[in-house]
């Protein structure tokens, strides 16, 4: 394996991070400035309302991601497993 391989795997598995978390980090940022604009409109400044819409979207994407996270990670995984077998 030389470093040119090296460094498009590490490239490949930096892209899936994004891939598997992107859309959970942008569910989340959305849902905080909305619930962020609403308590500033109403002036309801309670810090711990922000955790549980968060937490149902975050779960709601979770489970409409799965199949598209354990694609991405399957399709790696046959990358990798194909390199080893090259040598």
């Amino acid at each position: 394996m030389d470093s040119a391989s090296v460094i498009e795997l590490t490239r490949a598995a930096m892209v899936l991070v994004l891939t598997i978390a992107g859309p959970m980090l942008v569910s989340a940022l959305i849902v905080g400035v909305l619930v962020g604009l609403l308590q500033a409109l109403t002036q309801v400044q309670e810090a711990t309302l922000t955790f549980v819409p968060k937490l149902l979207v975050l779960g709601t994407v979770l489970l409409f991601s799965l199949p598209m996270i354990g694609h991405a990670l399957a399709n790696f995984m046959d990358r990798i497993a194909d390199m080893i077998i090259v040598g």
